[in-house]
């Protein structure tokens, strides 16, 4: 049991203090970006010079300004948010696998007050399928995470990890089919909200 609450609240801290920095000017270090990883994949040897040039012409051509999460701020009380978002998410063949609640988990475990803040974990199950066809260690990168916070007392911004600029590292092209797709129900969903 211990082990479990390890397992769930490592990730938990990481995400934190990744959040902190962020929030702080990333404490003068550089962000990783797309281009980063594609270069190292090169450095690396895993993919060759004609393979690099391509991807990159591709990567600044099409993606241009990828962020790794689209999100919307909305009104209203976070558990009615939570309501929405996961009526949502259903709608668009997403079930919730797992429910962080960071808020307890940061009070429980360092006795420190946070914001409400939840992390859903949502799963689409054939597509979930599909890339672990495509790809036997894509499993390391799901579920889809949805965050629900409150910036205030009535205003709630939802965000969901955007699928395509998480591929972007991988090299396969089936997956990132699957991605597309994953991306544009993920994006219906904030849309919808």
């Amino acid at each position: 049991m211990m082990m479990y609450w390890w397992i769930i609240f490592l990730p938990v801290i990481a995400f934190g203090i990744v959040f902190y920095l962020d929030k702080n000017g990333n404490r003068g270090r550089k962000r990783i970006t797309t281009i980063d990883i594609l270069e190292n994949r090169f450095i690396n040897g895993d993919i060759s010079k004609e393979e690099y040039e391509e991807q990159k012409r591709n990567i600044k051509s099409k993606i241009k300004l990828m962020n790794y999460y689209f999100n919307k701020t909305i009104n209203g009380t976070f558990e009615e948010v939570i309501e929405k978002v996961t009526e949502e998410l259903k709608e668009e063949g997403f079930g919730i696998l797992t429910e962080i609640d960071v808020t307890e988990t940061l009070k429980k475990k360092l006795d420190v007050d946070f914001k409400k803040y939840r992390i859903l974990g949502a799963c689409n199950a054939p597509y979930a399928h599909k890339a672990l066809q495509a790809e036997d260690k894509i499993g390391t990168m799901l579920p889809c995470n949805v965050i629900v916070q409150e910036v205030e007392e009535g205003v709630v911004e939802v965000a969901a990890v955007n699928p395509m600029a998480s591929m972007m590292a991988v090299n396969n092209k089936q997956l990132m089919k699957i991605a597309g797709e994953i991306t544009a129900k993920l994006k219906n969903v904030i849309e919808k909200l």
